[in-house]
């Protein structure tokens, strides 16, 4: 097990406490923001960067993977607690805590029984959809807050259109003005000084202008009093039958951030030559969660943005969360005064701008050049995920994917083999109808486990390969068994089918290349009967076509 601070040396140490820094200064503006989209106060996403994070901390294997509540986990706890409890009171963020609180013990089970390979039923198309459904309902209540247009944040997402649109009339012009100036500050800094905090600069040139000019007076939001002090230990009291409602929730918070933080993890580690550990790492977010709930805050996920800015800074090491932890408490303990006149617009712009990328419009766009089906799957996402809800959304993503993976495996690749091993038809796509592997032999080679999805598009493809040379004009079919590492009840029925056809058309059956992990259980099922089993190669192919003309004058006699 790796040290916490793994990679920190006396070289770097400085690098890596200014990467602290920059992470502070951009986490601060954010977890506000996402705090507010949760429908929780600014102190629940502060209150994640401290005790959260340190724990994330001392368990994670990944020296870089950033933890942190992120937008699309603030939309998933506003839009699945916001049927059940008005945001802002006190049994919301009691829910908030207890769906935190779930996630944990979510994860640390995945850990144990290292269960993380369920996330990879959610695909790219998958969480692009879902992501991108839950980004635009969230961009269009940060586009109301930059216009200062009043709007039930926690409605559905048509409730909220409608809301903005019919409160156009009453935007104030002061909000736009500051809205306007903030992204164009966030856009052009960032292509201009990649390495400068923006939304820093952002939320403090915009709350001096407010202060300066006296805009609160004008119709100007902003954020409010936020109390000081560190965060307590507490625990969300709630009845069992409330518990229960929460964890559908949970459980999507769950197989989103294990999807995405995982693959964000090894990535990195891949890149920057380090080993990580998937189960360490969902024990982290599991102990990290655990601690969210129970010191006030929400569910804590994956920040890919963050982990992408600490990697361009030069950090490779976790030092620069703890930075991010302790400025945090400081932030806490003696300057919540100072967030008090931050300009909701400006925080609305801040978040509006980190959320876009999420919208996936260039990944949607990769998909519909690259495969139309994939696109339809992840539009299919998107599109219930931003009008049925988050959670149907979830569950419609786990149906696809099924449905994906069915259509993908009972479409395998069966070829007709020539002599040296290469593929010279596709049987699916009937290239080459009639090709034999040598006079009088046909050798196919099956590239899938042979199950119920795929036996009898594979006996149909090996009948018509058998059939198609003319009557009488295939002797032996071998095979190639190299890629059946399985079979199930199906596939022996149809394959018995299969050997009655060949029996009926005076055709010998043999095996090659058979695994020896799946022989045991071909034989149970008793795909393997009496059929010769040998190494395809050209030898073997040469005695069998030296025998199938004495066998065929044999038989015609």
């Amino acid at each position: 097990m790796q040290r916490p601070l793994a990679g920190v040396t006396r070289h770097n140490l400085v690098r890596e406490l200014l990467a602290g820094v920059t992470l502070l200064a951009i986490a601060i503006p954010l977890n506000i923001g996402y705090a507010q989209i949760a429908g929780l106060p600014p102190t629940a996403g502060l209150y994640a960067l401290v005790v959260p994070t340190i724990v994330y901390v001392l368990v994670v294997s990944s020296r870089q993977l950033v933890a942190s509540p992120d937008a699309a986990a603030a939309a998933l706890v506003a839009s699945s607690i916001g049927g059940l409890a008005a945001a802002g009171s006190d049994d919301y963020i009691a829910m908030a805590l207890a769906q935190a609180i779930i996630c944990g013990v979510m994860f640390v089970l995945l850990a144990v029984f290292k269960l993380g390979f369920l996330a990879n039923f959610l695909s790219k198309p998958i969480l692009v959809g879902f992501v991108g459904g839950l980004a635009l309902d969230i961009l269009v209540s940060q586009i109301a807050k930059m216009l200062g247009v009043s709007i039930d944040s926690g409605g559905e997402f048509v409730d909220k259109l409608a809301g903005l649109v019919g409160g156009l009339g009453t935007t104030n012009p002061w909000s736009l003005a500051i809205s306007i100036a903030s992204v164009a500050i966030l856009v052009l800094g960032r292509r201009m000084l990649s390495a400068v905090p923006w939304a820093l600069v952002v939320m403090v040139l915009a709350t001096v202008v407010v202060l300066a000019t006296g805009l609160a007076d004008r119709g100007v939001a902003v954020l409010g009093e936020v109390p000081a002090g560190a965060p307590t230990l507490t625990w969300p009291v709630l009845d069992w039958q409330t518990w229960l409602l929460l964890v559908p929730s949970a459980m999507a918070l769950t197989l989103v951030t294990t999807a995405e933080g995982l693959l964000v993890s090894r990535s990195y580690g891949e890149k920057r030559h380090y080993r990580t550990s998937p189960n360490r790492d969902l024990l982290a977010f599991g102990v990290a969660n655990i601690a969210a709930g129970a010191q006030g805050s929400f569910a804590v996920g994956s920040s890919t943005s963050r982990t992408a800015a600490m990697d361009q800074s030069g950090s490779r090491t976790q030092l620069p969360s703890l930075v991010l932890a302790a400025g945090t408490l400081l932030l806490l303990l003696f300057g919540t005064g100072l967030l008090e006149d931050i300009p909701s617009p400006a925080i609305g712009a801040i978040v509006g701008v980190a959320i876009l990328p999420l919208l996936g419009i260039r990944e949607f766009a990769a998909l519909w050049r690259i495969d139309r089906f994939e696109f339809a799957i992840g539009a299919v996402c998107f599109l219930v995920t931003l009008f049925v809800g988050s959670i149907p959304g979830i569950l419609i993503a786990f149906v696809l994917a099924l449905i994906n993976l069915a259509r993908r495996a009972s479409s395998p690749a069966i070829d007709v083999l020539a002599d040296d091993d290469r593929p010279t038809a596709s049987l699916l796509d009937a290239a080459q109808p009639g090709a034999m592997t040598a006079p009088g032999i046909v050798v196919v080679r099956m590239a899938a486990p042979l199950f119920f999805a795929n036996a009898d598009a594979f006996a149909t493809a090996v009948r018509s390969a058998v059939e198609a040379p003319g009557p009488g004009a295939v002797r032996h079919l071998v095979i190639d068994m190299e890629a059946v590492t399985d079979a199930d009840v199906t596939a022996a029925e149809s394959f018995e089918s299969l050997m009655e056809s060949m029996r009926s058309h005076v055709v010998t059956v043999s095996f090659s290349r058979l695994r020896a992990s799946a022989e045991d259980r071909l034989k149970k099922l008793g795909i393997l009967d009496d059929q010769r089993v040998f190494d395809t190669n050209r030898a073997a192919i040469e005695e069998l076509s030296a025998r199938a003309p004495s066998e065929r004058g044999t038989r015609d006699e």
